[in-house]
């Protein structure tokens, strides 16, 4: 039966041939020529919604990134990148507070208030070199300090930071009387303690007058007539133990540590019961800063608190008595050669030495550039010229953006990685 289909089919094929009529189709042939048809279909149809895709997620993406909690994630916690390497570049952005408005910022800070008519230093915004850092969120920080307690010791440097960070957040609080200073006293250079509650969100912002970190006192007895203090090298000082119940704790130390503000007051060092009148500043500031490497190891919970120590800024004096300042109407366009380096390094040697993880706030040479932004004549002791300290908003609003950035990129409590 099988022979006698396959002659039916052979020979009507010859005779549909011979005749002129339209070729016969194999039917399996039809089926694999349907079937490559399908599948290029199918693969134009599939390539043609990928290229849509893509088109419509390139345009979209800018709209995802600003919808989706992506604030801190400009930096990989893995990365080389040197937050503190970098420039300042023109930014047409607002301020990130009115210093007018803010009760915490001193009045010699507040320079338009004092004064100054060009806002020129206001519009520079510092970038590093190889990465981004992103424009600070209030909201989001001001959650993220829920119930915390955050430390800042130091000299008057560290207050100005201090007054900065309280400003920064207070921009996003709603209810302004819920923000006051605990002990209600106004912002004064001649208090030791001043904290402030931010009562809506159950945090303080804290500073502790502290501009040696180690402990002065009174020259031991019998002692040479031109010793009138010493400065207790081997003792931290006395109100340390209120520093260590925190959550995040900034020093600073290094603009006193300088002949006028020692040896012409009659300061000199002093180790165990013995004072070292022929010690140098710098050898004594590498005891002092060992001293408080070892009391951070010992008495703070570094499980708990995230630690911070920030290096001097730059003073712009054209002489070492502070009667010429060579402030600028523009920062330049640097990076230039800080003027202490000898100081950066026993901070980094230091550290380095450290079990504690301590994150350096190297804003020296963030500083060397900003001329512009001291107070200059603008403070209020006219005719007095400030070429050490900053115009609020200004350049400490970058170191807190830095430390923000890094609380937030660090998870608050990550303090595995140093940066």
């Amino acid at each position: 039966m099988g022979s006698a289909r396959f002659n039916r089919a052979t020979s009507n094929s010859r005779s549909s041939s011979y005749f002129g009529s339209p070729k016969m189709i194999n039917p399996r042939k039809h089926r694999s020529t349907s079937s490559i048809f399908a599948l290029t279909a199918t693969f134009l149809i599939l390539s043609l919604f990928l290229a849509l895709g893509c088109v419509l997620y390139l345009l979209l993406f800018p709209t995802l990134l600003a919808e989706e909690d992506v604030t801190f994630d400009f930096i990989d916690r893995n990365s080389s990148c040197n937050l503190f390497e970098g420039n300042w570049i023109r930014d047409g952005s607002d301020p990130l507070y009115n210093s007018s408005t803010c009760p915490f910022v001193e009045g010699g800070f507040n320079c338009l208030a004092n004064g100054r008519k060009d806002a020129e230093y206001l519009k520079w915004k510092w970038k590093p070199r190889q990465c981004q850092i992103p424009r600070f969120d209030v909201n989001k920080t001001l959650e993220s300090l829920r119930g915390k307690r955050v430390v800042f010791v130091g000299d008057s440097m560290s207050r100005t930071q201090w007054e900065s960070f309280i400003c920064m957040l207070m921009a996003g609080v709603p209810d302004q009387s819920s923000v006051y200073e605990v002990n209600g006293n106004k912002i004064s250079k001649t208090i030791r303690f001043l904290g402030v509650r931010f009562g809506s969100f159950n945090f303080t912002v804290e500073f502790f007058r502290s501009v040696f970190l180690v402990q002065p006192g009174s020259p031991p007895r019998h002692g040479p007539r031109r010793v009138k203090s010493t400065l207790k090298l081997d003792k931290m000082d006395d109100i340390s133990a209120k520093w260590v119940d925190s959550d995040v704790l900034v020093f600073n130390s290094g603009h006193w540590w300088n002949p006028v503000k020692l040896f012409d007051l009659g300061c000199y060092f002093q180790v165990g019961g013995s004072v070292k009148l022929g010690m140098t500043i710098p050898a004594a500031f590498k005891i002092a800063l060992e001293t408080w490497a070892s009391w951070v190891e010992t008495a703070v919970d570094t499980g708990r608190t995230r630690i911070f120590f920030r290096t001097f800024e730059p003073s712009h004096w054209s002489d070492p008595l502070g009667e010429g300042c060579q402030a600028k109407r523009e920062a330049d366009p640097g990076p230039k050669v800080p003027n202490e380096p000898e100081f950066l390094g026993i901070i980094n040697e230091v550290v380095a030495r450290m079990r504690a993880p301590v994150t350096i706030l190297n804003v020296t040479m963030m500083g060397e550039v900003r001329s512009d932004a001291h107070i200059g004549p603008w403070g209020d002791l006219r005719p007095m010229v400030d070429c050490s300290h900053w115009c609020l908003p200004g350049v400490p609003d970058a170191w807190n953006e830095i430390v923000f950035f890094l609380l937030a990129n660090g998870r608050f409590t990550s303090l595995n990685s140093q940066s």
